[in-house]
């Protein structure tokens, strides 16, 4: 009997967003409800179609349709912050999981776009609407 994949083989294929939309906490616990059976292969929309068929081809599945409860493929993107509208409040760093902002309280914050994962979680927090979401 082969060996079945590891979280660590499933973790390795999925896109490292940390984004949520599968409603796990991020890529690896995603990654962990898959191996032991908890999780679909198609609750990731930035892995998009892709994803989706290397994590069948990996697991020895049939590919299926990303679920559209889990959200939409969409093109690849970062997020920008209107530094002269920003007025230093902290809550975008603090929603960043992958640590992709950079500022210090009351003073403006910006983007390192190469960490940006295209997550968006650091929108709905921002009091003053100075996030943009621009295509990578």
């Amino acid at each position: 009997m082969p060996n079945r994949p590891t979280a660590d083989d499933i973790n390795a294929l999925l896109p490292q967003t940390q984004c949520g939309q599968c409603d796990y906490a991020g890529c690896r616990p995603y990654a962990e409800a898959i191996a032991e059976g908890r999780a679909d292969i198609n609750q990731c929309p930035p892995g998009g179609d892709e994803g989706i068929h290397a994590l069948a081809v990996l697991l020895g599945l049939a590919p299926k349709p990303l679920n559209p409860e889990h959200g939409a493929v969409l093109p690849e993107s970062v997020v920008i912050i209107r530094e002269a509208e920003c007025i230093g409040c902290t809550k975008c760093i603090q929603a960043c999981p992958v640590d992709a902002i950079i500022g210090a309280a009351k003073r403006m914050h910006t983007v390192l776009a190469e960490w940006c994962t295209g997550c968006n979680l650091c929108i709905p927090p921002c009091p003053v609407d100075c996030i943009d979401i621009v295509p990578r």
